[in-house]
């Protein structure tokens, strides 16, 4: 391996680690594109990616740290190829490709990101791989911090990552006729992550902020790849727009704080700003679809000096338009329910939820039945609502969620 010119002065652990992270899906994704051979290709990375990190904070970072990783991951490539089990599973796979040829390091030419995501969200797999898979081929967190942030054994988290891999030893680029529904698979994937961050299903916390964090930097790099996709630009406004609002969503000791009882001093100003801009520049296309709608919601809100100026027959229109675009999704109708209640009084919103309660997938939600809580509570139906909030909290996983609704309960029986 050629050497590579190094940076004289040596770089501290945490600029070296955000690098590698940048780098990492970009040299697995030209790996790919090359060989095929997903599994064999991200160990192949996973061990450069270790030499870098042992290597660079002493040395100084590669004048072209790409490069770098790409020839030392391509070279432990050779040198797996090159043993009589990987060559037996490699000729499986494509007996007309000579072993010699894995000798030469694809080349750097484009960035196959996109690519790498297509792979992770294959139709092959289970959503809850695809997540896992991303997180892991993309994001570069370690099976042990995708275990903890989605709140699963990290033996079972290994086995999924390791039999997705497993699954995706053929796979490439889709046709042109699938990459419009793998991107929006993509978007899906990143949203499913973004949220599980934003609001966790399970455990003792309200959020897992890096989960978050990583769902806004892997979609701001894929609509840094896809910039003239309205819905992926609709998108990273959705999440820059509601992150906005994450240290509001807390107390100081951990306790759910409702958006009408937040502290909007705390919402962070930047992100408001980046999301609306981003959102202003996308919507004019006249290309709308949910996650556009989403973000302009979200923007509403955001928009809004205090809960009573929030702008509430605007956001019932916004449910509108959403419901119409994305007519099968029970939770859009739950939170226009929520927005019918603002603007034409919680009697109305009820007789909406009773509909829903029809719905399997919303009638044992505990947010639906918070959902009717909060109604009757506005009703003035003070005993039914603590009841209500009770089932409510029986039915959560989340800590956080079961205290703040048996509080509203207890609060409702003084």
């Amino acid at each position: 391996m050629a050497k590579q010119p190094v940076a004289e002065q040596p770089v501290a652990g945490r600029a070296v680690e955000d690098l590698l992270r940048e780098c990492a899906p970009q040299v697995l994704g030209a790996l790919v594109r090359r060989h095929g051979m997903f599994d064999a290709c991200e160990d192949a990375v996973q061990e450069a990616l270790l030499a870098a990190a042992l290597q660079w904070p002493k040395d100084g970072i590669p004048d072209n740290p790409r490069g770098w990783l790409l020839t030392v991951a391509n070279r432990r490539l050779v040198d797996e190829i090159r043993s009589d089990e990987a060559r037996r599973r490699r000729e499986d796979a494509d007996a007309a490709t000579p072993a010699e040829a894995a000798q030469r390091p694809p080349e750097l030419d484009r960035d196959d990101s996109l690519l790498l995501l297509f792979m992770c969200c294959h139709p092959s797999l289970s959503r809850p791989s695809r997540v896992a898979l991303t997180l892991r081929a993309v994001g570069g967190l370690t099976t042990a911090q995708i275990a903890a942030a989605l709140l699963v054994p990290e033996a079972t988290m290994a086995q999924r990552i390791s039999r997705a891999k497993q699954s995706l030893k053929a796979s490439g680029m889709p046709p042109d006729a699938e990459r419009a529904a793998r991107l929006a698979e993509v978007r899906h994937v990143l949203y499913l992550i973004f949220n599980e961050g934003y609001t966790s299903t399970s455990g003792p916390d309200l959020t897992a902020p890096e989960l978050s964090s990583e769902a806004i930097r892997l979609t701001r790099m894929l609509h840094g790849l896809v910039p003239d996709d309205a819905e992926t630009a609709g998108l990273l406004a959705l999440m820059l727009l509601t992150d906005a609002r994450r240290r509001a969503r807390t107390s100081p000791s951990g306790e759910l704080v409702p958006l009408d009882e937040q502290d909007r001093s705390l919402w962070d100003k930047a992100l408001i700003a980046e999301g609306v801009d981003l959102l202003s520049r996308t919507l004019p296309r006249g290309q709308v679809g949910p996650y556009q709608l989403q973000a302009a919601i979200a923007a509403v809100h955001d928009e809004a000096a205090t809960p009573d100026a929030t702008d509430w027959p605007q956001i019932l229109a916004l449910y509108d338009l959403l419901g119409r675009t994305d007519p099968d999704n029970p939770m859009v109708a739950l939170n226009r329910a929520v927005a019918v209640a603002k603007v034409l009084g919680p009697s109305e919103a009820l007789a909406l939820l009773d509909d829903l309660a029809e719905d399997k997938r919303l009638k044992d939600h505990h947010r639906l039945l918070a959902a009717r809580a909060h109604l009757l509570e506005l009703q003035g139906n003070r005993a039914e609502a603590a009841e209500t909030y009770r089932a409510a909290a029986r039915r959560t996983t989340s800590t956080p969620e079961h205290r703040h609704l048996t509080n509203r309960a207890d609060r409702l029986s003084e």
